[in-house]
């Protein structure tokens, strides 16, 4: 809710100024996913504070909506980055885009300064603006390129094309579109509506929203971009940053029409010509991946008498087919694989009738000017062998997930400590954690006790780096505390693991073992794939002098 997110913010402004040394009016753009910070748009100097959740360093590309035409920023070490100010979007009248990266557990702070007006055509001199035209015509494909990737599009019809991954070289035909399903308000079969807890189209075939987008390219140092346009209510960038080992597709829907007096539920479907036998996978609230089939369960015969939504299958953060061809949520959405070799994802619903599930209204949301929401997300597309998948979804999928958090502040606040120097640049752990281990809970347990849990966030046999056993050293790990004492316990933590008394099963064949739980090194914690390990440490304050401030 809205006073949970404020009260968490005053929190977050709380610790910072007690780490930074600056009491500064910190503010937070809760609106930047439609290009609202009011901060940004009229100050002429701020920072940007990027906080990084993860126990590893991670990079960031960063864009914010300004009104100035050029702008020099600044990391914690006062080196110069790179940035562009590229095209307007909201009320600003551009935006300006720079790569950023903060440490495990920690944060950086950047510096914006507004500069001199530069001549905007020697300013934006690779920038690129081409209007699809609505006719066949010999072009050259239209194509975004970076070091790892290169798109093709369509240069009729607008629409992806193919992927094309450089480092591997292979590569694979994909298109994608947007379709709508019609909801079905009942019929002889059922009187069932599609509503906000039902899915039910009164079709299998879904209707396109268009044949063809219309696009342009925009193209400079930092990102390559194609603007679709599939509507009056349906957009989308496919985005490549330099470096960036995937395709982002950043579509924008709504509010969706509802003047015909249809009920219709968006998807966004990619295809391909490959032969996949009604197979494709999903996850399994981020941890395990499951593979489903079309029209048939594993441990009953299936009569199937819903063929769209009997087939859709909670997508929490990813959906693949094996090439590999994956696709990461940003949210938990709807998915399948209605044909062979594509993938579909519901982004958005409007429906005119109640499913009579217990909400007693349709799923009929008014948005902000009450002519129907709008919504924006993100899809991010991998094309890799399938040996090397796991390894690149599942780091991002965590990212994703636990995304760096931008915080602003004007810049020039009061010291909290009479005489601490301005720290612009934090990490609460001495060394990154490996790429397979995530820090799952950091949490007070007492004034002199926290709670640690470590999770392996590989599956057994996926990946032939990710899914190797890995000793992390608890010991010397923070560098805020020290840990004097390290206790293991079960996994809600209300039972020392030594304790524990499990269950004894009788195996079909041979005799019944028993693993005896190692004793405790906290100098070597060895995970499993899959595995997660809680401990209850008591701790020591590093303190002020010891230059790491608390935690």
């Amino acid at each position: 809710s809205c006073v949970h997110l404020s009260s968490l913010q005053v929190l977050v402004s709380n610790a910072l100024a007690s780490i930074s040394g600056n009491k500064e009016n910190f503010i937070y753009c809760n609106y930047l996913n439609i290009s609202v910070c009011p901060l940004t748009e009229s100050a002429s100097t701020f920072m940007v504070i990027l906080y990084n959740p993860l126990g590893r360093r991670v990079s960031w590309n960063i864009r914010l909506p300004v009104k100035g035409a050029a702008y020099s920023v600044t990391d914690p070490n006062g080196q110069t980055v790179l940035n562009e100010v590229g095209r307007d979007r909201g009320d600003a009248t551009h935006e300006l885009i720079f790569p950023a990266s903060a440490p495990p557990l920690g944060y950086s702070s950047y510096t914006v300064l507004k500069t001199a007006s530069r001549d905007l055509r020697s300013r934006l001199a690779k920038r690129i603006r081409e209007q699809a035209q609505p006719r066949v015509d010999a072009w050259s494909p239209r194509e975004i390129q970076n070091e790892h990737l290169q798109v093709l599009f369509d240069p009729v019809t607008g629409l992806l094309r193919e992927i094309q991954n450089l480092d591997k070289s292979i590569s694979l035909p994909v298109s994608q579109n947007f379709f709508w399903y019609n909801a079905s308000i009942g019929n002889d079969d059922s009187a069932q509506a599609s509503g906000a807890y039902i899915f039910r189209p009164n079709r299998s075939e879904p209707f396109r929203v268009a044949g063809r987008a219309r696009t342009y390219l925009v193209k400079n140092k930092l990102v390559q971009e194609v603007y679709q346009n599939f509507s009056s209510w349906c957009s989308q960038v496919v985005r490549l940053y330099a470096g960036q080992a995937y395709v982002e597709l950043e579509w924008t829907v709504g509010p969706i029409p509802i003047d015909d007096g249809l009920g219709k539920e968006i998807i966004s479907r990619f295809e391909t010509s490959l032969q996949t036998d009604g197979r494709f996978y999903t996850d399994a609230n981020g941890r395990e991946i499951l593979e489903r089939r079309r029209d048939y369960r594993a441990t009953w015969n299936l009569s199937q008498t819903e063929p769209v939504a009997g087939n859709y299958y909670p997508v929490n953060s990813r959906i693949y087919i094996k090439f590999q061809l994956t696709v990461l949520t940003d949210r938990s959405q709807g998915g399948s694989s209605m044909v062979d070799g594509s993938m579909e994802l519901m982004v958005h619903r409007r429906l005119l009738y109640d499913d009579n599930r217990g909400v007693g209204e349709p799923l009929l949301e008014p948005g902000v000017y009450h002519d129907g929401l709008v919504v924006r997300g993100r899809h991010l597309v991998f094309l890799d062998t399938v040996e090397s998948s796991a390894y690149q979804h599942r780091l991002q999928a965590q990212q994703e997930f636990m995304a760096p958090q931008l915080v602003l502040a004007p810049g020039g606040g009061p010291s909290f400590h009479r005489g601490q120097r301005n720290l612009k640049q934090f990490s609460a752990l001495k060394q990154e954690l490996p790429p397979s281990v995530h820090l799952l809970t950091l949490a007070q347990w007492d004034p002199s006790s926290i709670l640690i849990r470590l999770e392996h966030q590989f599956e057994r046999g996926e990946s032939a780096n990710g899914s190797q056993p890995v000793t992390v050293d608890l010991l010397h790990l923070f560098s805020s505390f020290t840990i004097t004492s390290l206790q293991e316990m079960n996994l809600v933590a209300n039972q020392k693991r030594e304790a524990m008394n499990r269950l004894s099963w009788r195996p079909a064949t041979g005799a019944a073992r028993r693993q005896p739980y190692p004793p405790l090194n906290p100098l070597g914690v060895t995970l499993q794939p899959m595995e997660i390990r809680t401990f209850l440490a008591t701790i020591r304050y590093a303190g002020p002098s010891g230059g790491q401030g608390e935690l």
